[in-house]
């Protein structure tokens, strides 16, 4: 490997499960890497030893149950920086990667999982390899993120009335008439804002 081969890994916005992350840990093992994880009730803590470095990957747990990479990080093993990158594929995240190798460096700009552009920095110097398509407006930025932020926001409610009718459901099974009383008004206000997005 490139003694001067680095990635660093900024403004992540990666969301899955679970499932996700326990992938990741077999994916990892069988590749003979070294590591250890740690969990408390906000925070998945997944540290991985490449040589003498320790990368500590942060997964925040979120209200829905799901997860969420946080942190930016700079990772000098080719091998884990394919994981990340494939992390981001699969999740349609949104990233900014710099590649830093024989003084150039390299930056992707990856929105919804796919890189829309590409540039080279060497040096002063700073060309635009690829990108998609002519330049978007702000207008046409902010619509796009709207329509995939409504979806993701719908998806994400519709998982938060899940639980909270499971909530609802054992409080009902208890005999806990406030808590069950409690559900249902939440479970009202989130029926509002479930139309509110669906329109």
């Amino acid at each position: 490997m490139n003694k001067s081969y680095e990635v660093e890994y900024c403004n992540l916005e990666l969301r899955f499960n679970r499932r996700h992350i326990q992938q990741l840990i077999k994916d990892l093992i069988q590749e003979g890497y070294s590591l250890y994880w740690s969990e408390d009730e906000s925070l998945f803590i997944l540290s991985v030893r490449t040589g003498r470095k320790l990368v500590k990957l942060k997964f925040q747990l979120m209200r829905t149950g799901d997860y969420k990479l946080i942190g930016d990080y700079i990772i000098k093993d080719a091998k884990l920086a394919e994981f990340i990158e494939k992390l981001i594929g699969d999740t349609r995240g949104h990233a900014v990667v710099r590649r830093f190798k024989d003084h150039i460096i390299v930056i992707e700009n990856i929105l919804f999982g796919e890189v829309i552009r590409l540039v080279e920095v060497s040096g002063f110097k700073q060309r635009v390899i690829y990108q998609k398509g002519p330049t978007p407006t702000m207008e046409e930025m902010e619509e796009m993120f709207t329509s995939q932020e409504g979806e993701m926001r719908l998806l994400l409610l519709k998982m938060e009335v899940d639980d909270e009718l499971e909530r609802l459901h054992a409080a009902i099974h208890n005999g806990d008439e406030a808590k069950a009383e409690s559900c249902r008004n939440y479970l009202k206000q989130m029926q509002n804002r479930m139309f509110m997005l669906e329109w």
